[in-house]
């Protein structure tokens, strides 16, 4: 049975005006992200990557082009609209973790959830990542690897339709990057949700279900993963 299509970006470009010079950072940028796939977007440093995260996200608007998610355009919401999708319907995830250095970790993933309608049940996803026994500590006294799994945790509990990640591996050693695919992957299996990883490390494409490539603001290639491996089969 074919995959439904989440998201749907058309012909989406993005211009930024930087002085008297228009950069052009995405160049009539087309793709289809099927519900349920773990995909990454790889590229370059200013290769567009970030760009079209944060259009998906619903944190920029294109200069051209559209956005669908399901049958919705969001790129014809107004300010509201955009700021009601961007609380329930998409979970982000930055290469630095974001936690709110006074409040413990179970409390920074609490205040994610409080403003959202349809939540996941906080001690059980630290139950479910083993980090239950963290949970009443402050990021200061976490590993960078645990305060990344809170802030995926953050990013789950609003219970979002995509969890988009901008490098979530991109501040830790090798090992603990590869604990964050594994729970990364498992979100996506286990939770039934749509993850779009950018990254510009080759090595992590092994493991998506599709793989598409950037330079220059463009999409040069779109491949379909058949067999994507473990994630502790990755070396970089």
């Amino acid at each position: 049975m074919a995959k439904r299509t989440l998201m749907r970006v058309e012909n989406v470009s993005k211009n930024y005006q930087m002085g008297e010079v228009i950069v052009r950072a995405l160049k009539n940028v087309s793709l289809e992200i099927p519900k349920g796939e773990f995909i990454v977007v790889l590229g370059p440093s200013g290769s567009g990557k970030s760009t079209l995260l944060n259009i998906l996200g619903g944190m920029d608007r294109p200069t051209s082009g559209r956005v669908f998610l399901r049958d919705e355009e969001i790129t014809s919401y107004n300010e509201k609209q955009l700021t009601d999708y961007r609380r329930n319907k998409v979970g982000f995830v930055f290469q630095f973790y974001n936690l709110i250095a006074n409040l413990t970790a179970r409390e920074n993933v609490e205040l994610a959830t409080e403003i959202c309608k349809d939540t996941l049940d906080i001690d059980k996803l630290f139950d479910d990542v083993g980090l239950s026994d963290r949970k009443n500590h402050f990021p200061s006294q976490l590993s960078g690897g645990e305060q990344q799994r809170v802030a995926i945790l953050r990013a789950v509990a609003k219970n979002p339709l995509i969890l988009l990640c901008d490098e979530p591996t991109g501040a830790l050693d090798y090992k603990t990057g590869i604990s964050i695919l594994e729970l990364l992957r498992r979100i996506n299996r286990e939770y039934k949700k749509t993850v779009v990883v950018i990254t510009h490390n080759a090595a992590i494409a092994d493991m998506a279900d599709r793989v598409v490539k950037m330079r220059s603001g463009m999409i040069y290639e779109t491949r379909v993963n058949p067999n994507p491996v473990d994630p502790r089969r990755i070396e970089w």
